[in-house]
């Protein structure tokens, strides 16, 4: 049983980002995935603006824009009765004003790659999160299993990304 000041179960975006982001600020977090990596096609594939944005203010862009990625600056339905437009992002004040389409089993390795580099980060693969810990009123950890068994891990914060 070891102690962290945050775990976080669920390395899909918002799990792999919010991880990053608690490394960069000194925290000590455990990203817990179930899988053993990230390539799984069921997961979206899009990066909107505001995460490119993000990308760009903690030093990512560059990184991100270098994978393969195409880039929808609109979007629009097509009906029997004609074509929809939907959104024009090309008119968003952004350094970004479009979607960018990109595996997302790169993008999640792009941030934890990223998130590596801070000492106070830790991904655990093959670690399937099945409950937590308890204190009274106060979750205080989880416990999950991998190849090796059954183990707990503690946590002042607990965050629930799967």
């Amino acid at each position: 049983m070891s102690q962290n000041t945050c775990v976080i179960a669920g390395g899909g975006p918002a799990g792999a980002v919010l991880a990053l982001l608690l490394a960069r600020a000194g925290v000590q977090v455990t990203l817990l995935e179930k899988h053993s990596d990230f390539l799984r096609d069921f997961r979206g594939d899009t990066i909107h603006p505001s995460t490119l944005q993000v990308l760009h203010e903690i030093g990512l862009a560059g990184e991100f824009l270098r994978l393969p990625h195409h880039k929808a600056y609109s979007m629009a339905i097509h009906t029997d009765e004609g074509t929809v437009p939907v959104a024009d992002l090309s008119k968003l004040e952004s350094e970004y004003p479009y979607i960018a389409f990109v595996p997302q089993w790169d993008f999640l390795n792009l941030v934890t790659t990223a998130a590596a580099r801070y000492p106070t980060f830790r991904l655990l693969m093959n670690a399937e999160v099945h409950g937590v810990i308890r204190e009274g009123n106060a979750v205080r950890g989880v416990r999950y299993r991998d190849p090796e068994g059954e183990h707990e891990l503690r946590a002042t914060l607990t965050v629930a990304a799967d």
